[in-house]
């Protein structure tokens, strides 16, 4: 008497079970590393070449963001300053820091540091610093509280609906220019920054794309 089920049935628990450690090995290799701070960037923190502290230059100290990153009125792109940045005072100040000898054998050889980038957006999103810094939105509202950093981090999440959201209520941002660099200003109130936002709105014809084509170019 023939059997009901060809032999090759035999091989089925084996295939399902084969089949099912491929999907679950997928799916959780997928998981760690899309979830993980490297990928969703929030939270993403590497070390890097020098320990350079914002808290103490930015925050303490009160340089503006704009003497390193020189070019983020100008260009799209947020420039790392050179090491001539750097030994602008540090040939003077603590010129001797066992911290400091990467940034004056760079300086001496003229190898750029290799600084480990924190933000990044992906390749196929379009931004351009210098039309947002000239339109009142602060380097705080990306990049967050960089001064009380001692170790910069990726503090907020560049996900479309993060930009969007910014997109459709430009107003709620917006702030003086002279205050663009200062990540502790804070409007008097949510009803002042509305006012505010609204009349530069006006004034400077703000009408942030959110169609596609606005940032995937």
């Amino acid at each position: 008497m023939s059997s009901i089920f060809p032999k090759e049935a035999n091989k089925a628990p084996l295939q399902i079970v084969i089949a099912l450690l491929i999907i679950g090995g997928t799916i959780t290799a997928g998981f760690t590393y899309y979830f993980t701070p490297k990928y969703s960037r929030v939270g993403y923190q590497p070390i890097q070449p020098v320990p350079f502290d914002h808290s103490v230059h930015a925050g303490e100290l009160g340089i503006d963001c704009r003497y390193c990153h020189s070019q983020v009125e100008k260009t799209g792109h947020s420039n790392v300053p050179s090491t001539n940045t750097c030994m602008n005072c540090h040939n003077q100040v603590l010129p001797l820091s066992p911290k400091l000898q990467l940034v004056r054998d760079s300086f001496a050889s003229g190898e750029a540091i290799p600084w480990a980038q924190i933000h990044k957006l992906p390749d196929y999103v379009y931004f351009n610093h210098s039309v947002h810094v000239n339109r009142g939105i602060s380097c705080f509202e990306c990049h967050g509280q960089v001064n009380e950093m001692e170790e910069v981090h990726h503090a907020k999440s560049f996900s479309m609906a993060f930009c969007l959201e910014c997109h459709r209520n430009p107003e709620q941002k917006m702030r003086p220019l002279d205050q663009i660099t200062n990540l502790d200003w804070r409007p008097e109130s949510s009803q002042a920054q509305l006012d505010f936002g609204n009349e530069m709105k006006e004034h400077w014809k703000v009408n942030p794309p959110t169609s596609c084509s606005g940032c995937h170019r």
